[in-house]
């Protein structure tokens, strides 16, 4: 919890008033995802320090998953009123039967809520770290994720017409410490962050501080990491934009251009397809197969592959993307 008021550091605000004005236009409205914790009540206090005053709205996500779930919606809506920040309180059901575990059934929750209340087209700004980060790209990693999961998270991305801005992804989290000290500010401690039993939180409190004893700067070498699979996930994207050119045909893609591409540049054609149209795209083996699949169908086969969204599939010499399943 908060401290004592100490010489306040001076480089944080400023740095996120720069990243702010540089990326939110004057007049226009913007919302900041509001756990009630550390990382976001900094964010929260920086924010409203900035002249913002009528445009800035808190959007506090109430998972249910603790006891404690109400008591910090509570302490969310004191916080806000305090700082005369409006708060929107929205409660969501995580459905455990995804499949996909806790976290990420979690995150899938927030962030529908989060698109809701901004609306399409709307700016949330989130509360990620340096640290954050760091986790992020080992997570990735470790799932074997490619060039886009390896980048970790962006400063600045869209997420199904929701602009994402993440002010303080370079911030170290000592930094992030001797602000809240400074400003004496208090905030909530969500007990399943020390479980480690989760995935992020084993990385967080066993992993990664092992890995920066072993390698000082571990952390900042993995968020380097990610800004050089970023760059070259642009180049991927470029890439693949020029090869959709040569295939397209309307919505569809035409078969013999596709096929006059490599397999791996033809992977990485229908990654970005998938990814423009908003899907999510499959496991690396279900891609494989059916990249292979497009290579070798005789005239009379019809290639077909099933995702969430919708299907990719062959026919009459056409690769078509057919939303609804």
């Amino acid at each position: 919890m908060a401290a004592s008021r100490n010489s306040l550091p001076t480089d944080l605000f400023q740095r996120v008033g720069a990243f702010v004005a540089a990326r939110i236009a004057p007049g226009a409205t913007v919302h900041l995802g509001l756990s009630g914790g550390r990382d976001s009540i900094v964010l929260l206090d920086l924010l409203s320090r900035l002249p913002l005053a009528g445009r800035l709205a808190a959007i506090h996500v109430n998972h249910g998953l603790s006891p404690r779930a109400d008591d910090w919606a509570d302490f969310c809506r004191a916080t806000c009123a305090r700082l005369a920040v409006p708060l929107t309180v929205v409660p969501v059901v995580v459905d455990r039967s995804t499949g996909q575990g806790l976290e990420a059934a979690a995150r899938a929750a927030r962030y529908a809520a989060f698109a809701d209340c901004a609306g399409t087209g709307g700016t949330l700004l989130l509360a990620q770290h340096r640290g954050d980060q760091a986790e992020t790209v080992l997570f990735n990693l470790l799932r074997g994720s490619g060039v886009a999961g390896a980048a970790g998270m962006r400063g600045e991305r869209e997420n199904h017409g929701l602009r994402l801005l993440r002010p303080l992804l370079g911030t170290a989290r000592a930094e992030i410490d001797a602000y809240a000290q400074a400003r004496g500010l208090a905030w909530i401690d969500d007990e399943s962050n020390e479980d480690t039993r989760l995935s992020r939180n084993f990385l967080r409190h066993r992993i990664l501080p092992e890995l920066n004893e072993r390698f000082p700067g571990a952390e900042a070498a993995l968020v380097r990491a990610a800004g050089h699979f970023a760059e070259a996930g642009e180049l991927l994207d470029a890439l693949a934009e020029v090869d959709w050119q040569r295939v397209a045909d309307g919505d569809a893609a035409r078969l013999p251009q596709l096929r006059e591409l490599a397999p791996a540049r033809l992977r990485n054609l229908l990654r970005w397809r998938l990814q423009q149209l908003g899907w999510q795209p499959p496991a690396a083996n279900r891609l494989d197969e059916f990249v292979r699949q497009l290579l070798d169908a005789a005239p009379d086969r019809h290639p077909e592959l099933q995702l969430p969204a919708g299907r990719m599939r062959l026919s009459r010499a056409r690769l078509r993307w057919l939303p609804g399943g």
